[in-house]
């Protein structure tokens, strides 16, 4: 296993999490609801980032990549909405 790319997917992971929470604990406090499609599209990327850890380190002969562009998609998604329909 190589250790460069392992370490980035895990920065990569290890980033969109800490994201995920901050956003997810200012939605908590704040009731913004662009925090809340904020922190879902960050949920959705550090869930692709454990996907690119199994992908690409664990399951090496399975093919994880239509999987991981729907949870990119979704992501990108949730924060589109959250631009264009719940921004005052």
């Amino acid at each position: 296993m190589p250790a460069l790319p392992a370490l980035i997917y895990f920065v990569s992971f290890a980033a969109s999490s800490v994201c995920a929470g901050l956003l997810v604990r200012s939605y908590l406090r704040n009731r913004t609801p662009l925090l809340l499609w904020s922190a879902a599209c960050f949920v959705f990327l550090a869930l692709n980032s454990i996907l690119v850890i199994l992908d690409f380190l664990v399951f090496v002969d399975l093919d994880l990549g239509v999987i991981r562009l729907g949870l990119t998609l979704a992501g990108v998604l949730a924060l589109l909405y959250g631009f264009i329909w719940e921004v005052d």
